[in-house]
Order: structure tokens, then C-alpha cells, then sequence
């Protein structure tokens, strides 16, 4: 029995120790902001404002590049993404579009290629974007023909739910949106103007430092591993998360009969809340040190404006229908992400990083694999995959095998599939997640292949030999499709 035990209870630790860092560190100024986000574009926006660029009958010339080139510029996690590819969807946009979106934004937005480039090399910068934006498109056109008649469906279910809407966009849905992403990209961008610090002060606290000492060694902090840790300030925002989800339970659950005391009391918490996550902390001797950085600033001014738009220019409507569809996202979503967080935590205590080398030390088909399945169970946040990457670098991973763990790990991970599934099923799930570690792989062996000195043209050549292949197969069976409807 002890020996279970002792078995056990370290697993365990770790799971909850990497729900507890990911609550404190992810949530707030990534998620809350997605789901806001999600809710308005379900809400608000007209289908035909979706379908125009991302709609399953758009010109693919458009549709697919606009969903990368959108999925570019967030530089969040594959959870904060998830959301937003639940709201696209749910508005009408076509699978393949929305799954190409879903794909590349984690993968290959900006700032993951930047620090990408810094950390590693520009090399496997380069080829991350080169692969990831030419398998993204391609992933979402292999699903788009897969389950065409499935998108065909959801097209015609999303014409009878918003069919009474306007084909336009109000300026102030608009603007609110835009608003809400400028919050988004304020609280993740890791630019100096947000991260200086302009203003500071201490509050005194005479345990601070014995706190945060205690905390450490209950949650420990290794940035070289990956492990992120709580600080007393994690701590604080765990507790006023507790705090939203009791009161939006109480104040947007029958949001549909109306706004209640409840409902602002949620608001004025995650506000609050947002404003918290925003602050520098840091425990000194006698107090904590607290500094108003950029992001701090940056997130009340865009608070000031959603509060005035919130007030005065959204109707009672509008204000319920984006409330219930933002809550709608959070009970769907929620869950699983905390379920799937706490499973990587255990997964992760029990993954020995001397089998990196052993498994993924060559550039073979079994070590691009394994490369991809240490993206699904050893999930890291945005950002924190590259010096996890670098490890495994140093640990002796290829760097064939390096590329398809980056290009998996802010795809598949456990938490993303659960959700990814309760959204689209799990059929078209379980197609998805094939797709991604096939050509994952895929990308890791044709990098890794260069690094080893193969010729790049030839490897060009192969690859744009599959593009072809690919558009032939598309173009075979659009012409099928066509010729059915005729009949």
C-alpha cells in the first residue's frame, strides 16, 4: 500500500500543481478575453460577415490564406484559440477554413516564430512558418472534401439560426469586438512598452518571501523544465477566478430573463480580475513590490471602453445574447480544459526526459513520431514549448523530430482534443488529430532531412509534388460533387 502510495501521490501532485500554475498563469488574460471574443462574434455578428472570407463556398484563394493570416497575429495557446475557432464556426464558416485557422495560429503566429528564431535558430523558424502555413492549408482542405457533406449541413443549420440577421456588420459590434482583441493581444504580446514597469510601490506584507518560499516548494518553479509555478499573486487570481464562476453562475446562467445584480457582479470581478493579472508583483523583504507595467495600463483603458460601450451603446438584446453566448463557450469549454490540464500534469511527472534521446534522436519515422507524441502529453502554453524545445535539443532530440514536437505540441494537446471534440464530434476530432501528427511528422522529416544534407531542391520538389497531388485530388472531387448536384 505504501509503495502505491508513493506512487501515486507524486502523479497526482504533479496534476494538480500544473492546473494550479496553468490557472493562474493562462486563464484570465488569455481565455477570459476568448470567450468574450467568442461570444461576440456568435452574438453579434451576421453570418454573412463570417462566410464572406472564411465560408465554405468563398474562393479558397481567399478563405484559406485569410484564416492563416488571421490566426498570425494572436500569439496565444491552442486553448485561447480553441474558443475563437468554436465562435467562427458556430457563425458559419466553413470547416476547412476554420480548421486551417485552428491549426496555424498556434503553430505559427509571430511571436512563436520570433522567439522561435531567437531561442533555436532561424532556420527552424523559417521552416516551422513555411510548413506549418502550407500543412495548415492543406489539413483544412483534406477535412473540407472529408466531410464535405457534414459542412453542407452545418452551412444550412447556421442559414436557419441566423437567417433573420442583416448581411451587414453594425460599427459598433465592430468596434466592440476589435476592442476585445486589442484586450487579447494587450494581455499575451511580450513587448517592452507592456512589460516595463512605469509606476511601483509596496504594500507591506511581513510573510510574503516565507509564502512564496512555501508555495515553491508545493508547486515548484523551473523554467528550463517548463514548470511555471504559483505565486502569491497566481494565488490571488485563483481565488477571484473561484469568485467569477461562482457569480456568473449566479448572474449569467438566466441571463435570458434578464441582467440581475449578479450579472454586473461577475463583470465587475472579471474586470477587477483582469486588472489584478495585469500588475507586477514581486515579494520582497517586509512586503510585496507591485508595478504598474504597460499591459496594466493598456487593459484598463480597453476595460474603459467596453464598459462605456456596455452601458450605453449595446441594447438589452444585444447584451443578453452576447452574455449567454459567452457563458454558453465557458460551460462547454471549461471543463474539459481543466480535465485535460490536470491529466498532461500527471502524464508529464511520469515522462523520463532520457527518452528523448533514445526515442527521438535520429531523423526516422519513429523518432518524428515520437516527437509528435511528446506534443500531446507533454503540452506547454505558447512560448514555453521553445525553451522546453531547447531542452530537447540539448537532451539530444533531432531537430527533424524537434519541428514535429513544435508543430504538435500547440495543436494536440490532451485538453485541446476534449474540446476540439465536444465542438465538431468526435469523428471529424479523431480525422483532425490524424491529420496533424501525419503531417507533423511529415514536416519533421523533410526539415530533418535537409538538416542531414539532402538537396532543398529536391525536397521542394517533393513537397510541391504533394501540393499538386493535393489539388488534383480537390479539384477531382469538386467536379464529382458538382456533377452529383446536377443530377
Amino acid at each position: 500500500m505504501d509503495t502505491l502510495l508513493s506512487w501515486v501521490l507524486p502523479v497526482v501532485h504533479g496534476g494538480l500543481g500544473n492546473l494550479a500554475a496553468y490557472l493562474a498563469a493562462h486563464v484570465l488574460l488569455c481565455l477570459l478575453p476568448a470567450f468574450f471574443i467568442a461570444g461576440a462574434m456568435s452574438a453579434l455578428i451576421p453570418k454573412e460577415t463570417v462566410t464572406r472570407f472564411l465560408g465554405r463556398n468563398s474562393s479558397k484563394a481567399v478563405s484559406y490564406p485569410a484564416a492563416a493570416a488571421a490566426g498570425s497575429l494572436l500569439a496565444v495557446c491552442s486553448c485561447t484559440i480553441v474558443p475563437l475557432f468554436a465562435g467562427i464556426y458556430k457563425k458559419g464558416a466553413g470547416l476547412g477554413p476554420a480548421i486551417t485557422f485552428l491549426f496555424f495560429a498556434p503553430a505559427a503566429n509571430i511571436l512563436a516564430l520570433v522567439y522561435t528564431g531567437g531561442i533555436i535558430g532561424p532556420d527552424l523558424a523559417v521552416a516551422r512558418f513555411l510548413l506549418s502555413l502550407t500543412f495548415g492549408i492543406g489539413i483544412g482542405l483534406i477535412m473540407a472534401l472529408i466531410f464535405r457533406s457534414d459542412d453542407a449541413a452545418h452551412d444550412r443549420a447556421t442559414d436557419t439560426a441566423f437567417g433573420a440577421q442583416g448581411a451587414g456588420m453594425g460599427r459598433m459590434a465592430l468596434v466592440f469586438l476589435s476592442v476585445w482583441v486589442a484586450l487579447l493581444l494587450a494581455g499575451t504580446l511580450k513587448l517592452d512598452v507592456l512589460t516595463g514597469t512605469y509606476l511601483s510601490f509596496e504594500v507591506p506584507l511581513a510573510d510574503a518571501q516565507s509564502w512564496q518560499a512555501a508555495l515553491d516548494r508545493l508547486v515548484p518553479y523551473d523554467a528550463a523544465k517548463g514548470e511555471e509555478g504559483v505565486s502569491l499573486q497566481g494565488v490571488v487570481l485563483i481565488g477571484l477566478l473561484g469568485a467569477i464562476g461562482f457569480a456568473a453562475w449566479r448572474g449569467l446562467e438566466n441571463i435570458v430573463e434578464g441582467a440581475s445584480a449578479w450579472t454586473w457582479i461577475s463583470l465587475g470581478l472579471i474586470a477587477a480580475t483582469l486588472l489584478v493579472a495585469a500588475l507586477w508583483v514581486q515579494p520582497v523583504e517586509g512586503g510585496l513590490h507591485i508595478g504598474l507595467t504597460g499591459k496594466f495600463f493598456a487593459v484598463a483603458a480597453a476595460l474603459a471602453v467596453l464598459h462605456f460601450i456596455v452601458r450605453h451603446r449595446l441594447n438589452e438584446d444585444e447584451l443578453r445574447d452576447w452574455l449567454w453566448e459567452s457563458w454558453r463557450f465557458v460551460k462547454q469549454i471549461f471543463p474539459l480544459l481543466v480535465v485535460g490540464v490536470f491529466i498532461v500534469g500527471m502524464i508529464r511527472v511520469l515522462i523520463r526526459p532520457e527518452w528523448i534521446q533514445m526515442l527521438a534522436g535520429t531523423n526516422s519515422l519513429t523518432g518524428n513520431l515520437a516527437g509528435v507524441v511528446f506534443g500531446v502529453f507533454m503540452y506547454f502554453p505558447t512560448l514555453v514549448e521553445v525553451p522546453i524545445a531547447k531542452m530537447f535539443l540539448e537532451l539530444g532530440m533531432h531537430r527533424g523530430p524537434l519541428l514535429a514536437y513544435l508543430m504538435s505540441d500547440p495543436e494536440l494537446s490532451l485538453q485541446s482534443i476534449l474540446i476540439i471534440s465536444a465542438i465538431i464530434g468526435r469523428k471529424k476530432t479523431f480525422t483532425y488529430v490524424g491529420l496533424v501528427a501525419l503531417f507533423s511528422a511529415a514536416a519533421g522529416l523533410i526539415y530533418g532531412a535537409w538538416i542531414d544534407g539532402a538537396s532543398l531542391l529536391m525536397l521542394a520538389l517533393y513537397l510541391a509534388g504533394f501540393i499538386a497531388l493535393l489539388a488534383v485530388l480537390l479539384s477531382v472531387a469538386s467536379r464529382h460533387t458538382s456533377s452529383l448536384k446536377g443530377v
